[in-house]
């Protein structure tokens, strides 16, 4: 049982969960819960290592069971040092170490979405939760846009890390991977989604919450596209919109809409 908060697996818990910067230069990040850690199992993701403590459930159990059969090393923490360690109001009892070893973006992807300069973690995570169940092939990560692998923003995709490729890239990297791709950047005074062709390949950017999107991504952009919207109301929050949008792309793929001119 780990008793000391000098520990190394400790101190380097608390180093994943604070700054991107340490989980870039470790190349791992951490997950806490239940769910998340069986995610994880369930893809067969890289796990270095697991904690918990007494107050994980009986499901908890069976799950650190099954890492054992695994030969993932695993270790029981005293409490008052867990406790200390979540980021959660009401921890689970279970944290892992994962290695950051992310999903290729696949060739001729022809549905990808671009999160520019969005800042706010909870909305980052509702976009590639989104982007996960409307079947989005990769998420490309410009600068300026929050770690897609900081705990908040695990929290809020429920596993989607785990099935998406997530990559943090340049502009320059985003124009190569988006090449012969229609670029449809989220817009209030773009044309209407409705009216606008989604079934052709494209990719999808949704602007930062505070500033919108950058410089880099309206050039990039070959064609702005809003939401209508017939309430008295300004605009929708990035992950909102996002998810609207991302669905707008399955309707039409789906149900084959002919385009409105």
């Amino acid at each position: 049982m780990i008793t000391s908060s000098q520990n190394s697996k400790i101190k380097l818990v608390r180093a994943l969960l604070g700054r991107a910067k340490e989980r870039r230069a470790a190349n791992a990040f951490v997950v806490e819960g239940v769910r998340l850690v069986e995610e994880a199992e369930n893809s067969n993701w890289g796990l270095q290592f697991a904690l918990y403590d007494d107050s994980l459930s009986d499901r908890g159990l069976r799950l650190i069971k099954r890492l054992e059969d695994n030969k993932i090393e695993v270790e029981k923490v005293e409490s008052s040092i867990f406790q200390s360690l979540g980021e959660t109001e009401t921890p689970q009892g279970i944290l892992a170490v994962l290695n950051d070893s992310q999903l290729p973006v696949p060739d001729s992807a022809n549905f990808i979405l671009i999160p520019d300069q969005i800042r706010d973690p909870g909305n980052l995570g509702t976009l590639l939760r989104t982007a996960a169940a409307a079947g989005v092939q990769a998420v490309l990560l410009p600068p300026e846009t929050t770690d897609a692998f900081a705990p908040k923003v695990l929290r809020s995709g429920m596993g989607a890390h785990f099935r998406l490729p997530i990559h943090s890239a340049t502009w320059q990297s985003i124009h190569v991977y988006t090449v012969g791709l229609q670029i449809y950047l989220a817009d209030m005074d773009g044309k209407s989604c409705w009216e606008t062709d989604l079934r052709q390949p494209l990719a999808l950017i949704i602007g930062g919450e505070a500033e919108g999107a950058s410089e880099e991504a309206r050039k990039l952009a070959t064609q702005n596209i809003s939401i209508p919207m017939s309430g008295n109301i300004e605009s929708l929050n990035a992950g909102v919109a996002g998810s609207v949008l991302l669905f707008e792309v399955v309707r039409q793929r789906t149900y084959r809409v002919p385009h409105v001119c």
